[in-house]
C-alpha cells in the first residue's frame, strides 16, 4: 500500500463511513483527514478494510477507540489492546485516542461510555491503564473528555483537575470535545467558559465537534443529549471559535456524525465550516494581539 504521510493536518476531518467511500475517494481534498472507530476494523479483512485501505492511500487516518474501558475497575482486555495496537500499525494512523469512560465490568460488555468518579483510586487506575496503552502503542495516546448528565457525590476533585493530573502523570495528549463541554455545562449548570479556563489546552491534539439533542428533564430543566445525529449547534460553534482564538493555533478538528448519517456533501460542508471558523478565530486572535501591541 503506497500511503501518504500519517500526520493529521491542522484542519477539519470527518468520521469515515463505508457508504461515503466512493465520494471521498473522488474528492479527498474536501477534508483534511478521516477518523474511524477502532472496534469497527478489528476483523482481519472484508469490505471495511478494503475501503479503508483505499482511503488511507489518499488521506491520513485518526484511530478512535470506544471499547477499551480505560476507566474500568478491572484490568484492560489484553487481546483488545493488542488488536488496537496492530490496527494502528496496519494503517500507520496519525493519532490514537480513547475516552475517559468505562464500558466493561467482570466480563460484561456495555454498549455505552459510562462515567468515572473523580477520586484518587480512579485516578490511579486510569493512569495505570493509559501507561499500559501507551507502552503497547509505543507512543502517546489522546484521551477525550466526557459528556456528563450527573455528578458523583463520591468525587473528590473536579473533572478538569482529574484530567490535568492524568496528563501530568502519563504524558498523554487530549481530545477536547467541545460538544461534550457544552452538554455537560448545561446539564450540570456549570459555565463552559470556566471549564476551558482550567483545561490543559497545551495538551490538546485534536478537537471534536458534534450535534446534540435538546430535551428537558423530569423537573422541566434543560437537558442536552450528546446525540451525534445532526449538524453542530450554534452554541458549539461559538465556543469552538472562542477556543481556537484562545489557543492561538490551528488544531485538527473532527466533525462527529455517527447516527442518522447524512450524505457526504453534507458532512463535507460541515468540515468546510469548521475550517472557515478556525481561520476566522485565528484572525480574531491575530487582530487582538495587534491591538495590544
Amino acid at each position: 500500500m503506497d500511503i501518504i504521510d500519517a500526520t493529521i493536518p491542522a484542519r477539519a476531518g470527518i468520521g469515515f463511513k463505508l457508504a461515503h467511500a466512493d465520494a471521498l475517494l473522488a474528492d479527498p481534498t474536501a477534508v483534511g483527514f478521516v477518523e474511524v472507530h477502532a472496534e469497527n476494523y478489528m476483523g482481519e479483512g472484508g469490505p471495511p478494510h478494503r475501503a479503508l485501505a483505499a482511503v488511507r492511500e489518499k488521506l491520513p487516518v485518526s484511530l478512535h477507540g470506544v471499547g477499551l474501558s480505560i476507566g474500568g475497575e478491572g484490568p484492560l482486555d489484553a487481546a483488545h489492546l493488542a488488536r488496537l495496537a496492530a490496527l494502528a500499525a496496519r494503517y500507520d494512523t496519525g493519532l490514537v485516542s480513547e475516552h475517559l469512560a468505562w464500558s466493561t465490568h467482570e466480563g460484561a460488555y456495555f454498549n455505552d461510555l459510562l462515567p468515572v468518579p473523580y477520586t484518587e483510586a480512579a485516578l490511579a487506575r486510569v493512569v495505570a491503564h493509559i501507561d499500559q496503552v501507551q507502552e503497547a502503542l509505543g507512543r502517546p495516546m489522546l484521551l477525550e473528555n466526557p459528556s456528563s448528565y450527573a455528578a458523583f457525590e463520591a468525587s473528590t476533585m473536579d473533572e478538569v483537575t482529574f484530567i490535568r493530573r492524568i496528563v501530568a502523570a502519563t504524558g498523554c495528549g487530549l481530545i477536547l470535545d467541545v460538544n461534550n463541554v457544552v452538554v455537560s455545562a448545561v446539564n450540570l449548570g456549570t459555565p463552559a467558559e470556566a471549564y476551558l479556563d482550567a483545561f490543559p489546552l497545551e495538551a490538546v491534539g485534536e478537537i471534536h465537534l458534534a450535534g446534540h439533542a435538546e430535551e428537558v428533564d423530569a423537573a422541566g430543566a434543560p437537558l442536552l443529549i450528546d446525540a451525534h445525529d445532526r449538524e453542530v449547534g450554534p452554541s458549539v460553534w461559538a465556543l469552538y471559535r472562542a477556543l481556537i482564538a484562545r489557543m492561538g493555533r490551528p488544531v485538527p478538528t473532527l466533525i462527529e456524525w455517527d447516527n442518522a448519517v447524512p450524505s457526504f456533501p453534507v458532512l463535507a460542508a460541515e468540515a468546510a465550516k469548521a475550517d472557515r471558523t478556525m481561520a476566522a478565530a485565528l484572525a480574531d486572535a491575530s487582530d487582538a494581539r495587534a491591538d495590544v501591541d
